[in-house]
């Protein structure tokens, strides 16, 4: 059975007051991109409709076959690769016949695993080479100056080195609040189901992973007043023919556009724009529209196709912020504290040991220096059919 996974964590969903006011840089987000054809067009197709009268997208939906990495051109959270060649949106020939044996490869070593753990995987192979589609040339706008002072060791949460001295200083991923609405959406390693269900005036969205549900209302209802702030924000939707256009308004500044909501986080002020249409019975392109002025120097866009979930049903994520990780790792730290001192005191000077360790959720090895090494710190191994992680 490919979906078994452990599953740990905490949450819950907070909404918290400030004064901030709400704006952006913007023009409106451009129309929806759809990739999910590989650049062909998109064969005829006759939307199915509810009892009264939406555009039907409803069953369980995932993003496991959205294999290919944030960034264009070999880019990693957004940064481009020092003198990589520019790459439109498709993969050339060559690269698509390795694309298809990666993904063929990955559904053999999957399917065959043996251990406690087995992350969730690809079936069908995309010919898309990133997640950004716009700017065109698909690398994510760097951080301005100024927000790159804002970066902390929470931004990384376990994956990183710490200190780690509150539970403010983990990621809202690590003590399982959320993982906000992008981290709820883009392929990591399992947990990548989502289920949408319909009702006359709203859609709503569930995730798996940190189990967080969003309703959407359609019913042409302002948004909240702008002193109302939660992680998830306040969003309203609209039918623009076929596709679901969502606003999402009255975010906190404590969550980040990145893999399960980490690395470093926007501001209050960010609007997001989602444009979900289906485009196929069997598939479902996605589209999101970052705009934060205070964190990036321009809007940007990444799409991608989600495709129907491998068995149907979102599995319980059993998680909250009671759970032991935190406490454990709270625990870690003091024990490392004590253990530095004692080994300075016996005129031994060393680096600190990482709360992970070097391992992944899978337990395996995520860098040189990790228990036997690795294919680089946060990193899958290297039969994993995964993007890398964003940082």
């Amino acid at each position: 059975m490919k979906r078994l996974v452990t599953a740990v964590g905490f949450g819950s969903i907070v909404a918290l007051a400030v004064s901030l006011p709400l704006s952006g840089q913007s023009t409106a987000a451009p129309p929806l991109v759809i990739t999910a054809f590989n650049g062909q067009p998109a064969p005829p197709y006759t939307m199915p409709r509810t009892p009264w009268g939406d555009p039907d997208l409803q069953g369980a939906w995932s993003s496991d076959d959205a294999t290919f990495p944030v960034s264009r051109a070999g880019g990693r959270g957004g940064a481009p690769q020092a003198n990589a060649a520019p790459q439109g949106l498709y993969l050339n020939d060559e690269q698509w016949a390795a694309r298809q044996k990666q993904i063929k490869d990955g559904v053999t070593t999957a399917e065959n695993a043996v251990g406690s753990f087995r992350g969730d995987f690809a079936r069908r192979p995309f010919r898309q080479t990133s997640y950004i589609v716009d700017p065109p040339d698909g690398i994510m706008p760097q951080p301005l100056p100024a927000a790159q002072k804002r970066r902390a060791p929470r931004d990384q949460g376990t994956f990183g080195a710490g200190p780690f001295e509150w539970t403010t200083d983990f990621t809202n991923y690590d003590r399982c609040i959320t993982r906000g609405i992008w981290g709820s959406v883009a392929r990591v390693v399992y947990g990548n189901g989502h289920r949408i269900v319909q009702a006359p005036g709203m859609v709503v969205i569930s995730y798996e992973m940190i189990h967080d549900t969003r309703v959407i209302y359609t019913d042409a209802r302002p948004h909240i007043n702008s002193r109302i702030r939660g992680y998830l924000g306040d969003s309203r939707g609209r039918w623009e023919n076929d596709t679901l256009v969502v606003e999402t308004t009255n975010l906190t500044d404590q969550t980040s556009i990145g893999a399960n909501g980490n690395g470093l986080r926007h501001s209050d002020r960010m609007v997001m724009t989602e444009r979900i249409r289906r485009v196929a019975p069997d598939i479902l392109q996605y589209q999101l529209t970052v705009d934060d002025p205070v964190t990036y120097p321009r809007p940007f866009t990444m799409s991608i196709p989600l495709t129907p979930l491998d068995g149907g049903d979102l599995l319980p994520y059993e998680c909250h912020e009671g759970n032991e990780a935190i406490r454990n790792s709270l625990g870690a730290e003091r024990a490392e504290d004590r253990a530095l001192a004692a080994d300075l005191a016996r005129g031994i000077k060393r680096e600190r040991r990482p709360v992970q360790d070097g391992l992944d959720v899978g337990g395996r090895p995520t860098g040189p220096g990790a228990r036997g090494g690795g294919a680089g710190r946060g990193a899958p191994p290297p039969d994993a059919n995964i993007p890398p992680r964003e940082q």
